[in-house]
């Protein structure tokens, strides 16, 4: 029976490089995948790429491929991101950089793009489409139109695979779906179709592809297992065996740092998961509730009994707008009576805000170590704590009304209580909203472009 093999590369923009360079070298893997992108990374990208037309693309890639290409090359692995974010282009300009810097020829490129309709937003409006807000329920976008900085759709793995049929060693794409960097491979190399009967195949690829989407999660990382994976400073990335009936083998290369068992396996599955029996995905809908898993021990999870639906006609829209700013301030109070000078400081910065007239959207102040996570549920210090910090953070419409914040913690400095620790202050920055839609399949018009080094 035919197998494919799917290693992990990235979780997110920043992640470790070691982990990725270990799979491609052992991890005798066909194809790995890199995450790059979060729900807000594709407005920070896009407003980089109106500074800048070559900017843009997650910098990550670079050094990445410097440091994968050779590997990938000489082992034969092909390398899907969407590290091209809000300019694919560009990013592959950079990877041929590399490439003609390291002597690599004979590469195809595929460049994924279409996922970026800012510019068709009012055109759209104009035929009759209303960008609902999927979590306010508003009805359009009147109210954020003359703010908005990135619209991106997530799309699915249709051009990825394109890419591979055109003999692609790399595809860069935008804002595709995550899983979609490893249900394209899947689906081109079993020869799945998006139609009736493969549509369990599907939800299999897509279940696969969200285990190893997230990398070091589906290891140990992020997980209840914290203090029983070894060596996690050496984590391991995930890799999927994959066969052609849709069940996998998920492990990681031998030695490497980390834990594969069932409950890291489940953690990640339930990773934002609202409802397990309709995991809607741009290539179609996962089933969880069908999966069987078991452990087989070594660092080995066998998934199989997948299966899903259809994919659906809509694709979710990110509408990234200019939504006001944060200003924000800290001080660090000392026992004895920690936790009386931090509510103290509270109370003066307080009265401070209402002096210089602060105009905020929303106020709030946590003591950290106190209830900085579990906010109202956190119980009162039973005992003189040996140290607190207060941490003063608003949203406010203008960068001036931002700043007060800023000098008036700066203030507790010196109106604080006795032995006040401090930083360097915090500069205002803007907050980007999301406005979260759908639009039709239809009006995302998705191309690829081949080019060759």
């Amino acid at each position: 029976m035919k197998k494919v093999r799917l290693g992990a590369g990235s979780a997110y923009w920043g992640d470790m490089l070691e982990p990725a360079v270990e799979v491609a070298k052992h991890g005798n893997v066909d194809y790995m995948g890199f995450d790059h992108l979060a729900e807000l990374t594709m407005s920070i990208l896009q407003r980089m790429k109106d500074k800048n037309p070559k900017a843009g693309y997650i910098a990550d890639i670079v050094p990445w491929m410097r440091q994968l290409l050779p590997i990938a090359k000489a082992n034969g692995v092909k390398l899907i991101t969407n590290a091209g974010g809000a300019n694919p282009e560009a990013a592959a300009d950079a990877v041929i950089e590399v490439c003609k810097s390291l002597g690599i020829t004979g590469m195809k490129i595929g460049v994924v793009t279409g996922d970026d309709i800012g510019d068709r937003l009012q055109e759209l409006r104009d035929q009759g489409l209303k960008f609902r807000n999927l979590d306010t329920g508003e009805e359009d976008i009147d109210r954020i139109a003359d703010r908005i900085v990135a619209a991106h759709a997530y799309i699915g793995a249709e051009r990825i695979i394109d890419a591979l049929a055109e003999g692609c060693d790399i595809v860069i794409t935008g804002r595709c779906s995550d899983n979609a960097l490893f249900v394209a491979p899947l689906m081109y190399e079993f020869g799945w179709k998006f139609e009736d009967p493969y549509w369990d195949k599907v939800g299999a690829a897509i279940t696969i592809g969200h285990v190893l989407e997230c990398a070091e999660c589906a290891t140990g990382g992020l997980s209840n297992m914290w203090d029983q994976a070894p060596n996690m400073a050496r984590i391991g990335f995930p890799i999927a065996e994959v066969d052609e009936e849709g069940n996998a083998l998920v492990t990681k290369v031998e030695g490497s740092g980390g834990l594969v068992n069932e409950w890291t396996i489940k953690e990640q599955l339930t990773y934002e998961i609202k409802d397990p029996t309709r995991y809607m995905m741009p290539d179609g809908v996962a089933d969880f509730t069908r999966l069987k898993l078991e452990d087989l021990g070594n660092d080995q999870v066998r998934l199989s009994n997948m299966g899903g639906d259809a994919r659906p006609e809509t694709l979710k829209v990110q509408i990234g707008y200019r939504d006001g700013f944060i200003g924000e301030g800290q001080i660090l109070l000392p026992w004895p009576d920690a936790y009386a000078k931090a509510k103290k400081a509270e109370e003066i910065v307080r009265e401070r805000f209402e002096i210089v007239g602060l105009e905020a959207q929303e106020l709030r102040f946590d003591y950290m170590g106190v209830n900085t996570l579990h906010g109202e549920l956190s119980p009162e210090p039973s005992c003189d704590l040996n140290e607190v910090g207060l941490r003063i953070v608003a949203k406010t419409k203008t960068i001036e009304e931002a700043d007060k914040v800023r000098r008036e913690g700066t203030h507790l400095w010196t109106l604080g209580g006795i032995g006040a620790a401090f930083g360097v202050p915090f500069k205002p920055r803007p907050v980007i909203g999301l406005w979260p839609t759908l639009v039709p399949r239809s009006d995302v018009e998705t191309k690829l472009t081949v080019r060759e080094v």
